[in-house]
């Protein structure tokens, strides 16, 4: 829709209620204390590791390894090599790593999977409860452990005033997602999640080139599995590159099909593909479409764990917030109206998942 064209009465009730509702909901500035400018440059991030030894999707048992785990305890602490050999279950050794950092603590559910990735990687610490995770330590970084519900390890370093990270996804809800991002701000404490894509250099460079390709009114974006747990990482390529300000979402996929089109206030539209493995094979890429051209991106995954964590350590040091918690909770809100519109038959306003 041109700047000269009329809205429609959809459109300005999309606009009037779902976006004034979604600002009123999410937005707070972020209201560092002087406690958080920034840990002292000069001596390494202490860092606690919760969950992240193990992995186990809902309602099956969890196995030695994760990616997210074995990768953010590499990148801060290396390996053993020699250890690495013995080791069974996912292990995914980081290639860069970042400076500065020491992983100091770490607990999993699986108790004998924590001491072998603590014996990997050289961590001291291996802590009964995951609340321990938070003590004499910078920041604490959480793993995807495949529940959806890491989110709820984040509760105590939030309200200990530790900076924390919780992997994607944030949650499986809006409402959940919300909440924990509302026990971040009340105690001021620095709280970050994202897809590890929306760091790696070549959508860091779309965003920067985007503007060159004009006024940009449409965008595709691709990904595989299920939607919520696994299309965050397509969506949040888009919203990298496009920013925050989704108010809806019609689903005119099938079950194991999602054609999701995300609409924003100012009438851009994001068509997001996601798939499950026996219907397509998808890597992630996005393709934006300006006034003045076009441009596919298919972003390269080398590092992409380091890119993300240098962000957030960033974060930790500087104060300066990369990702506002705010714009997580969204995204995760316009994925399950997206998978809500699929299961309704019908247009589901990200104001709704909110309430």
């Amino acid at each position: 829709m041109s700047s000269s064209e009329r809205p429609s009465s959809r459109r300005a009730f999309l606009k009037s209620s779902a976006a004034a509702a979604v600002a009123g909901a999410l937005t707070s500035p972020l209201g560092l204390p002087a406690a958080f400018a920034g840990a002292e440059p000069r001596r390494p991030l202490r860092v606690g590791l919760i969950s992240v030894a193990s992995y186990g999707r809902a309602g099956q048992p969890r196995t030695q390894g994760s990616t997210h785990g074995t990768a953010f305890a590499s990148i801060c602490n290396g390996f053993d090599e020699a250890r690495r050999a013995a080791f069974t279950g996912t292990f995914i050794a980081a290639k860069k790593r970042s400076e500065g950092v020491q992983v100091v603590r770490i607990w999993d559910p699986v108790r004998s999977a924590a001491e072998n990735l603590a014996a990997l990687c050289r961590i001291p610490t291996v802590c009964d409860q995951p609340e321990q995770c938070a003590d004499d330590v910078d920041a604490v970084l959480i793993g995807d452990d495949g529940s959806g519900e890491q989110w709820r390890y984040a509760t105590a370093p939030l309200r200990k005033r530790v900076p924390t990270f919780c992997a994607k996804p944030l949650a499986l809800t809006a409402k959940e997602a919300k909440a924990i991002a509302a026990v971040a701000r009340q105690a001021g404490t620095p709280f970050m999640s994202a897809s590890a894509l929306r760091f790696v250099p070549d959508i860091v460079a779309l965003a920067r080139e985007a503007p060159q390709l004009g006024e940009l009114r449409v965008a595709t974006v691709t990904g595989s599995n299920d939607l919520v747990y696994d299309g965050i990482h397509g969506l949040s390529v888009a919203y990298a590159v496009l920013g925050r300000g989704a108010i809806s979402c019609l689903n005119v996929g099938q079950p194991g099909r999602n054609l999701v089109r995300v609409r924003y206030a100012d009438g851009r539209d994001v068509m997001l593909i996601v798939g499950d493995r026996e219907v397509m094979r998808a890597g992630y890429q996005i393709t934006l479409f300006g006034t003045k051209g076009w441009r596919t991106v298919t972003p390269g995954l080398t590092d992409l764990y380091t890119y993300m964590l240098d962000a957030f350590f960033d974060f930790v040091r500087t104060g300066r917030e990369t990702v506002p918690i705010e714009e997580e909770v969204e995204l995760i809100a316009a994925l399950e109206a997206g998978k809500r519109s699929l299961l309704e038959k019908r247009e589901v306003t990200i104001a709704e998942v909110l309430m």
